[in-house]
């Protein structure tokens, strides 16, 4: 039998036409998170692209997957504008916040929908998040009231909620300007909760909080009794009345601890890794508890036991495919579940037996999957910088059907991740897909200042945003291109949030890239740390930057628009219009400055987006103009994608 060859068109790179489509892309960005465990059923929310973004509350029973709560509900909320932990099950009820209100609701066994907050005065005036069993009949939550007009007039409380709704929220403390739920002892005497101040970050400074719990269900006044300056706890859960245990990192790496109550620490398993994580939403969960002395954790995303015991450190051998696990754990009876990804794979929400070693995809996948071979396989890889290692990861332009004329090499685009202190992780993505299917590949890299990778190496940031970042970024970008394995003539740079930032910046401030596509970004960081972005970062920058007014010229020294006259490149924004975040006066303002300069630039705005992009259609549009700005600056054809309007 003769096999034949597959015959590939020659073709310019970026010019390759690709089976996955824009709008295939943007189906498949949704997905999972926030799993528990319902008695023996696993639940837990996911997101759809194709319903405008909203977040349905699932279950699976013996009978297979089920939707608790159809349109219009959207099980989402904004406190800290990232939002938490949306939903709890408690006394036969599903309690659940609903992003169009704010409000918390009640959905009983028989599918009635109550309410349990009053309507706020002012639209979503009341926010809810981290939602958690109280005393019996009761939901205890973090409530955050807007106090007036500034995005920065935020209080915030810990509350207890009846599941009856007959009753308004009381009060239960208020220790922070910034905290977790509470969380009950076994024998319901003793709560603990995390908390922290202005100007820290979370994965700064945390406290650890303990306080009796009264007979008329009141708390005592608090105790500090671990944590504090210098030292980050992001998960903490009773191991029995008298001891707690959490993930702290005073040793540079976020570790599980014991702690008694008088603030005794004690390394379950002192490992120079990250078995927790950055605090961006409140009520995750990066281990959990498997009995006799085990725990399942994230070691650096990957799931792994904690054998006490036995002294161990042990990845689960079962899942090696999905070193990517989100901060959802739950487990019982020996049983782990959470949200898992791979290179191969899309976020689902996935059961382990951790002794049997079963797996099980609980969850469906959102969208449908082009043929293996269309899709890329990053590379992990580490550049050398100026402070050191950068890890990064490589998705070559993949396709079987085409091959590039000899001798030619692929534009590259930078892929810089948001937070700064996030970190990007080798999985399935198809975003990335539509552009590496065409011919451009992309490298995502953890720049110093990336979490994953311990304290010392998030904290290369400290006081060097828009110096590190831009050095790494363009360090990788350099080395792909002298290696010859990226045309350095078409090497662009692409983010959001503040990743959009180091985009702006880096099109501003160096002379690497042909072209930046910059989303929803921070531009100005004097007026963004002046009151133009919401509370969660308003002095995020203090640590970031500097101290304001003592630093106020390294913050006007280190923003784009500062630096519009220098731009290298074209340039395309893409902007929510609705993001309280990084709102869209700060990519209007470099928009209007570049505007008549000569330079080719673009600007999207998207309705009904906030901060990074739900809707399905919009994420289509984004994708197609920015492979259309791709092809017009660096001069390859983009078939079948609409032709974006430059402007100069």
């Amino acid at each position: 039998m003769t096999i034949l060859a597959r015959v590939r068109t020659i073709a310019e790179y970026g010019s390759w036409v690709s089976p996955i489509s824009a709008a295939q892309a943007a189906a498949a960005s949704g997905g999972p998170s926030w799993t528990a465990f319902v008695g023996d059923e696993v639940w837990w929310v996911e997101s759809r692209t194709n319903e405008g973004g909203r977040v349905a509350l699932m279950r699976e029973t013996a009978s297979g997957r089920e939707e608790l709560l159809a349109a219009p509900w959207n099980v989402r909320n904004r406190v800290h504008e990232y939002g938490g932990l949306p939903w709890v099950h408690v006394e036969d009820s599903a309690v659940f916040t609903n992003w169009d209100d704010q409000r918390v609701y009640a959905r009983r066994e028989d599918g009635e929908i109550v309410p349990l907050t009053p309507e706020p005065a002012v639209e979503h005036g009341l926010r809810y998040a981290d939602l958690r069993p109280g005393l019996p009949g009761e939901v205890w939550a973090v409530r955050e009231s807007v106090t007036g007009p500034a995005p920065t007039d935020i209080a915030r409380e810990l509350v207890a909620i009846p599941v009856t709704g007959d009753a308004e929220p009381r009060v239960l403390a208020a220790s922070h300007h910034f905290m977790t739920t509470p969380k009950l002892s076994p024998d319901l005497r003793r709560v603990a909760w995390l908390g922290w101040q202005h100007p820290d970050m979370p994965w700064d400074s945390t406290e650890l909080c303990v306080a009796d719990v009264r007979q008329n269900g009141t708390f005592d006044a608090h105790s500090v009794i671990a944590g504090g300056s210098g030292v980050s706890i992001c998960q903490v859960g009773w191991e029995s009345d008298e001891s707690l245990l959490v993930l702290a990192d005073p040793s540079g790496w976020w570790n599980l601890y014991r702690t008694g109550l008088s603030g005794d620490w004690h390394n379950v398993q002192p490992v120079d890794e990250e078995i927790g994580g950055p605090m961006w939403t409140i009520g995750g969960s990066w281990f959990a508890q498997l009995g006799r002395g085990r725990y399942a954790v994230l070691r650096s995303g990957r799931l792994a036991v904690l054998d006490e015991q036995a002294g161990t450190l042990t990845d689960v051998e079962a899942v090696q495919a999905l070193p990517a696990w989100s901060a959802s754990l739950a487990a019982r009876d020996g049983v782990v579940v959470g949200v898992a990804a791979g290179p191969h794979s899309q976020p689902a929400v996935t059961a382990v037996g951790i002794d049997d070693g079963t797996v099980r995809q609980v969850s469906t996948t959102p969208g449908e999957l082009p043929a293996e071979a269309y899709l890329p396989v990053p590379e992990e890889r580490m550049f050398e910088g100026r402070d050191g290692e950068i890890p990064a990861f490589v998705y070559p332009p993949t396709n079987p059907d085409f091959t590039a004329p000899e001798g030619t090499l692929p534009p590259y685009a930078v892929h810089v991740h948001g937070g700064p202190t996030g970190r990007f992780s080798p999985v399935l993505n198809l975003q990335i897909a539509y552009l590496t299917s065409r011919g451009i590949g992309v490298v995502a890299v953890n720049y110093g200042g990336s979490a994953g990778y311990g304290r010392q190496f998030r904290e290369r940031l400290r006081g060097q945003w828009g110096v590190v970042d831009i050095a790494d970024c363009a360090a990788v970008a350099e080395a792909l291109a002298a290696e010859g394995t990226a045309d350095p003539v078409k090497l662009g740079i692409r983010g959001g949030s503040a990743g959009g930032y180091t985009s702006a910046a880096s099109a501003t401030m160096t002379k690497t890239y042909g072209a930046a596509t910059i989303m929803f970004p921070v531009i100005d960081l004097l007026t963004f740390a002046s009151g133009e972005t919401h509370d969660f970062e308003s002095r995020y920058l203090d640590g970031l930057v500097g101290d304001l007014p003592a630093s106020r010229q390294r913050y006007v020294d280190r923003s784009p628009l500062t630096h519009v006259d220098s731009l290298a490149c074209p340039v395309l924004l893409l902007q929510g219009l609705e993001d309280e975040i990084c709102p869209p006066v700060q990519a209007e303002r470099f928009v209007d400055s570049v505007a008549g300069k000569g330079i080719p630039h673009a600007y999207v705005g998207f309705e009904g987006e906030q901060h990074g992009f739900r809707r399905a259609e919009n994420i289509s549009a984004a994708l197609e103009a920015e492979v259309s700005f791709y092809g017009q600056v660096f001069g390859f054809d983009t078939p079948g994608v609409p032709r974006l309007e430059l402007r100069t």
